[in-house]
């Protein structure tokens, strides 16, 4: 039995109009805006790529994409344009930035660009960084600044807490004994209170590898710091490191900026950077060490390895996070991973979702899993 015309045209989409040399299956309209932007991407085994060198032409292929596909192929077919048809050089035109659907992805290229890009597209580039970064604070700053703030009650106690610092809720309940039926309330002999506002209860370092393949777990971990940083209970340090070690705290207030400060690409020298971050820790028992790694390491191992342990020793909470992203499971150095799980530290992918009952577990002590 023949297959259906819908079946034969989808097939068609599929295998180019190389595979209907005789024409016998007719496009209708939107079939044939489809196959244009196919084909204006990939080759005949692949569907060829035939937007050369014309930013017009780009730009209304990037529309047209948007016009016939869902959001996530949209997503697709932009990297394999990137990579196919050198939109990295074209998309540093201000007019094709306003075109493309801004992603993560997206704002890992342009961070990589961000040292070769002309003056007059800057403004651009900052604008599309700056909307994907809105979006994902919106998505994400409720859920950590809960979590964070959650932890830090649950797991820092004040004794003599005043008015506004009393939990409630756990005085009622250490106080249960002393209710007075006669009055229907308690006495509370014991005040339970959170740990005191204004007062750095927990230090969090994140330690960010900003080799290439990390570009999506910089964004995040960008957006998160910002997010950590504005929670006053909370001292955050932002590292990112290759070969050379920057300290981009002070850029936590901007994460725009902060993302602009990144050069993505490089080596990577772990032991470097752990060595710089030992020089920030004051509070070793109270400070979490996230080290945002593959961790393959292009410095000395052993040294680094030795610093990792040093760290735990001196009571750090140490996690290494492979990744932080929802590209899916990422490429890493399993002999490293094992040497530091080892040390107790553990290592794992983690999706931005995630992220805030990691930081939740890590800050009350709890067992570390995502």
């Amino acid at each position: 039995m023949p297959p259906s015309t819908d079946n034969a045209t989808r097939w068609k989409l599929v295998l180019g109009s190389e595979a209907d040399a005789q024409n016998q299956i007719a496009f209708d309209a939107d079939y044939k805006g489809m196959d244009d932007v196919l084909t204006s991407l990939y080759d005949q085994s692949e569907r060829k790529a035939g937007l050369g060198g014309s930013a017009p032409r780009v730009s209304r292929w990037l529309g047209d994409i948007r016009t016939y596909f869902p959001t996530e192929v949209v997503a697709v077919m932009q990297r394999d344009a990137m990579d196919r048809l050198g939109l990295h050089q074209l998309l540093l035109e201000p007019e094709i930035l306003r075109t493309v659907q801004a992603n993560v992805q997206l704002v890992g290229m342009l961070m990589s660009l961000s040292r070769v890009m002309p003056q007059k597209v800057k403004h651009t580039a900052r604008e599309v960084v700056g909307r994907v970064v809105k979006e994902l604070e919106q998505q994400l700053s409720n859920p950590l600044r809960q979590a964070v703030q959650g932890a830090l009650s649950r797991a820092v106690r004040n004794p003599r807490p005043r008015y506004r610092e009393i939990d409630w809720a756990a005085t009622i309940r250490v106080n249960l004994k002393h209710y007075q039926p006669a009055q229907r309330t308690i006495v509370p002999e014991r005040l339970v209170g959170f740990g005191r506002r204004g007062q750095a209860l927990k230090e969090i370092v994140l330690c960010v590898d900003q080799s290439g393949s990390m570009a999506s777990s910089v964004v995040y971990a960008g957006v998160f710091g910002a997010v950590l940083a504005s929670i006053k209970a909370v001292k955050t340090h932002m590292v990112v490191f290759d070969t050379s070690v920057v300290n981009l705290s002070e850029d936590l207030q901007d994460p725009v900026d902060l993302l602009f400060g990144v050069q993505l690409g490089g080596g990577t020298d772990i032991n470097l950077a752990l060595g710089y971050c030992q020089q920030l820790i004051t509070r070793p028992t109270d400070t979490i060490l996230l080290l945002i790694s593959d961790l393959h390491e292009g410095g000395n191992e052993r040294e680094m390895l030795k610093k990792a342990a040093a760290l735990r020793a001196a009571g750090v909470t140490v996690v290494a996070l492979l990744a932080l992203s929802d590209d899916g499971a990422p490429s890493f150095d399993r002999r490293v991973a094992e040497q530091l799980a080892a040390l107790d530290i553990p290592s794992f992918a983690c999706t931005p979702g995630q992220f805030p009952g990691l930081m939740a577990a890590a800050i009350q002590g709890g067992k570390l899993q995502v």
